[in-house]
């Protein structure tokens, strides 16, 4: 497998740049990003080229930007691919509750089902694994017609059971940042009450808002989570992010709830 520094070179010498050329150029974003990291000596770059040295963070920008390269593809061949971010990150327990940074709308695919056995009725439940004919990967780029813009994720922390059981600790929420404004009348049951992800001094929460006439915020735990309600100053102490209006969870944490209040 050719290595990575070898097709930088082989990306220069198509574009016919020599050493000196790659240097000046580097000289130049230098002067702009006003940071001499940026610089390509030219016995760095015959080292990145020729024995493997790994670029700093500032040259390898350089590198993409004087030879028109995407810098998550450079990345990629060395070794370090993007694409895998969210589900390495998946990996790793958080106790909090946090929003998640990662862009819907970059690079990588996606696992999607393509083909579904036209006999399936979904409005019962059905193991969906099994009448699913075909799955594929597609580009996340084709994920922009489902309007993701608007929405950001967050994920619910593996220790916080405000709304347990409607919202299991490890569960991945869909935040509509459209819908801030706290609606606390018109539903007839708690599934079709509006779940908020809100953002307060101590980090980030999920919960039905209540807004008091003196300015006061009260955050509403789901009964069974057996948590006290919490109380902000709006919008002092506390920032509505948006509804949740989607939820992908896993449904084993009793398990694990009730292990952890055996040991506290």
């Amino acid at each position: 497998m050719e290595e990575a520094g070898q097709k930088l070179k082989r990306t220069r010498e198509r574009l016919n740049l020599r050493y000196r050329d790659v240097e000046e150029a580097s000289l130049r974003i230098a002067e702009r990003q006003r940071n001499d990291e940026f610089i390509l000596g030219l016995s760095r770059l015959a080292d990145i080229e020729n024995k493997g040295v790994l670029p700093s963070l500032y040259r390898l920008y350089s590198l993409c930007a004087i030879y028109r390269l995407d810098p998550l593809e450079v990345m990629r061949w060395y070794g370090v691919d993007f694409a895998t971010l969210p589900s390495d990150a998946a990996q790793i327990e958080i106790e909090r509750t946090h929003p998640i940074g990662f862009n819907a709308n970059g690079h990588g695919h996606v696992t999607l089902p393509l083909t579904l056995d036209p006999g399936v009725d979904l409005r019962r439940t059905t193991y969906l694994s099994r009448m699913i004919q075909r799955w594929g990967r597609l580009p996340l780029m084709l994920l922009e017609s489902l309007d993701l813009e608007e929405h950001r994720y967050g994920f619910i922390g593996t220790d916080d059971y405000f709304m347990y059981p409607i919202l299991q600790p490890g569960s991945l929420v869909l935040i509509d940042e459209t819908r801030r404004k706290v609606i606390d009348t018109g539903w007839t049951s708690e599934f079709e009450r509006p779940i908020y992800f809100l953002e307060h001094k101590g980090g980030w929460a999920c919960g039905w808002c209540h807004l008091t006439d003196s300015g006061q915020m009260v955050l509403h735990p789901h009964p069974a989570s057996r948590c006290n309600p919490l109380f902000f100053q709006h919008p002092q102490e506390i920032e509505v992010i948006g509804q949740i209006t989607g939820v992908a969870m896993r449904l084993d944490p009793a398990k694990k709830r009730r292990a952890r209040s055996a040991s506290s």
